[in-house]
């Protein structure tokens, strides 16, 4: 097996890329270590004895797959938590959040004629103290409080 590593080079250089790059055809390589000059690696090429080969791409296949689970909520345990919670989810977001679907749900049984315009009132005022932890509480404040009955909303 000749060593090509000349004709190897000066193909690299025609072919305008790495070495790493340069194939040459193996059934073809007695012939081709005479080869000495650029015009006999220029004719080796026409040939297609010796050739470029494609560009290797990275295969985003693997990224997509993470980034289809992670979508899903996977991938989000302590150990790729970057920051602390607040800065995760601001203050400000939960409480809008939390308060939008508390006011959600009023309007929902206010409009349903669930609960009265007043008691409508008087849990909005309640919801905005921050009374409520979730829209469950709020739930489960207005039942104690008599207002909407166990199987409704």
């Amino acid at each position: 097996m000749p060593d090509l590593a000349n004709q190897r080079r000066l193909a690299a250089a025609l072919l305008k890329c790495g070495e790493g790059r340069v194939w040459i055809d193996p059934a073809s390589q007695e012939e081709l270590a005479d080869a000495v000059t650029r015009a006999d690696v220029r004719s080796a090429i026409k040939a297609g004895v010796i050739r470029r080969k494609a560009v290797q791409g990275v295969s985003r296949g693997r990224a997509r797959a993470h980034t289809a689970e992670v979508a899903k909520g996977r991938h989000s345990g302590p150990g790729s938590r970057r920051g602390t919670p607040f800065a995760r989810v601001p203050r400000k977001e939960r409480w809008m959040r939390r308060i939008r679907a508390q006011r959600d749900l009023l309007r929902g049984l206010r409009d349903q004629e669930k609960i009265t315009a007043a008691v409508y009132r008087e849990f909005y005022r309640k919801a905005k103290g921050g009374m409520f932890r979730s829209r469950n509480h709020l739930l489960v404040n207005l039942r104690l409080a008599g207002h909407v009955p166990e199987g409704s909303a």
